[in-house]
């Protein structure tokens, strides 16, 4: 014969309450990663000769480049300047990400987050 829950769960828990904190974690969840998605992060090099602007999707928005910072004779640090900038802009994404998550999660390192 098949027990059920008998006395509810170990420690007098409360299923009700703990489904409704559930779900109160999955909507400020979603309403952090809907702020995180929106959020915009400007990386820059050489005293701003490249920069680029990216969003919490990683998606690159815009790219602003002075043009006395292209020298044609060196293009492989012109490439760098890029690399940089775009990398920059990334860690400022990512930061803002797991600042926000955190928020929600309480500082716990959860899978997929």
């Amino acid at each position: 014969m098949a027990r059920g829950f008998g006395g509810g769960f170990p420690g007098g828990g409360n299923m009700q309450a703990l489904l409704q904190q559930a779900q109160k974690m999955q909507k400020d969840m979603q309403k952090a990663q809907a702020e995180a998605e929106a959020f915009e992060a400007e990386g820059s090099v050489g005293g701003g000769a490249v920069k680029i602007k990216v969003n919490g999707k990683h998606e690159i928005l815009s790219v602003v480049i002075n043009p006395e910072a292209i020298d044609l004779s060196d293009i492989e640090m012109f490439q760098d300047m890029v690399k940089s900038a775009a990398n920059d802009a990334l860690a400022k994404v990512r930061e803002n990400t797991e600042t926000k998550l955190s928020k929600v999660t309480g500082g716990l390192n959860l899978p997929g987050m």
